[in-house]
């Protein structure tokens, strides 16, 4: 089981569900980040992604691969990668498309302090 303040990789839809299951009870913003192996966007944002779940560790960040988990993926209708999913007590809050640091990193801390 990973630690808080890391980005979980989610490799089975078990593992999806467990993950989100634990965010509805716990009440805590999970943010989902929907990525791909052959993406050079999400290549370059996955670094800034962990440095911020280290800095929050009141956040539960997840890694899903959708050549992976496409069943996943379409469930939450996926079209680009890299996308970030906000999620409150398992329903959709908030979406950041595409590798935008700011927007990502603003998003993020709207969606902590809302939180706290």
């Amino acid at each position: 089981m990973a630690e808080e303040g890391q980005v979980i990789s989610i490799h089975s839809v078990e593992a999806w569900k467990e993950h989100l299951e634990k965010g509805n009870e716990s009440k805590k913003l999970v943010v989902v980040d929907f990525t791909a192996s052959w993406c050079g966007p999400c290549r370059f944002i996955s670094p800034i992604l962990a440095e911020i779940a280290k800095k929050m560790p009141n956040i539960i960040f997840l890694k899903v691969d959708v050549d992976e988990l496409e069943t996943v993926s379409r469930e939450w209708g996926i079209e680009a990668m890299p996308t970030f999913l906000f999620l409150k007590e398992g329903k959709l809050v908030d979406k950041v498309v595409g590798a935008k640091k700011e927007e990502l990193q603003l998003t993020i801390s709207k969606h902590a302090t809302a939180a706290a």
